[in-house]
């Protein structure tokens, strides 16, 4: 009889004298269906080149090794590397890495096993919730051959980076995530399917990378969009006003010049909206305020 995986995390973690660990955020999945819906979600074949970003005690990596092309784990927790040598000790698909992800170059280590961005990579992972938008944004920021995320993360988050406008969950990183991405929310996770449970339900997202628009000051267009946002329940020009210490009333105009209501509020706006009024904003009143 094939053993559950309930009962595989009770024996690695017993067998090894192990414990989940609350500073990586370990939760370790015991749930064969979701490991199944995720598989599918993550449209992997035989192909395709997997990131996996704490593989814990392997249950996701099994079934990953079974229908990609390879998988790269990245593993930061030292005590748990021999364990997943040893069970996947049998697979030449399986590279091991024990590395922080924060402090690593995913594209490097991709070229280095002779990858290319025509290769189809993707990134299928339970990020740590402590620290699920770092590693994002690390990734979204500095990769350019990954085409794919399929991503448990904690629920609320994971509404946030699916978040569409008008809708109580956007926010700055919706905007981001537009930004980078195509995202996508697959489905919920209830915490009952974790060893510990965590305190909160989980969820699946899909984000497929793209180019972003261009835009002649990215940085100050990321700034813009996080202060637009600074305080919700204030308008847009409340906030960039606030902001950047210019008079309402110049931003008023620009908003009605550029074709928005001066009453509008950052949530009303998507990516398009954000790049017309950061550009237009930084030409005509920040730059000239400024200066």
């Amino acid at each position: 009889m094939k053993e559950s995986l309930q009962k595989r995390t009770h024996r690695l973690l017993s067998s090894n004298h192990l414990q989940a660990k609350k500073k990586y955020g370990q939760n370790y999945l015991t749930d064969a269906n979701v490991i199944e819906r995720i598989v599918d979600t993550s449209q992997v074949d035989e192909s395709t080149t997997v990131i996996e970003i704490g593989p814990g005690l392997g249950a996701l990596t099994q079934k990953l090794l079974e229908k990609s092309k390879q998988v790269i784990a990245y593993e930061i927790d030292a005590t748990l590397i021999p364990v997943l040598n040893r069970e996947f000790s049998e697979s030449p698909h399986f590279i091991l890495k024990h590395q922080d992800i924060l402090k690593t170059s995913i594209d490097e280590d991709l070229k280095a096993l002779g990858l290319t961005k025509q290769d189809p990579i993707v990134v299928v992972a339970n990020l740590p919730y402590y620290i699920t938008t770092p590693i994002l944004t690390k990734l979204l920021e500095e990769s350019t051959m990954i085409n794919r995320y399929t991503l448990m993360a904690q629920y609320e988050v994971a509404r946030r980076l699916t978040a569409d406008t008008n809708t109580k969950d956007y926010n700055a990183l919706s905007v981001f995530m537009h930004y980078k991405t195509t995202p996508s929310f697959a489905f919920k996770v209830s915490k009952n399917v974790f060893m510990p449970p965590p305190n909160v339900d989980s969820a699946i997202i899909t984000l497929t990378t793209k180019k972003p628009p261009k835009i002649e000051n990215e940085a100050f267009f990321l700034d813009f969009v996080q202060r637009a946002f600074k305080q919700k329940r204030k308008t847009l020009a409340n906030n960039i006003s606030a902001g950047y210490n210019v008079d309402k009333a110049r931003v008023n105009a620009l908003l009605e010049a550029e074709g928005f209501a001066t009453n509008i509020r950052a949530e009303g706006i998507d990516v398009k909206g954000f790049i017309k009024l950061s550009e237009a904003f930084y030409t005509t009143l920040y730059v000239t305020h400024e200066t």
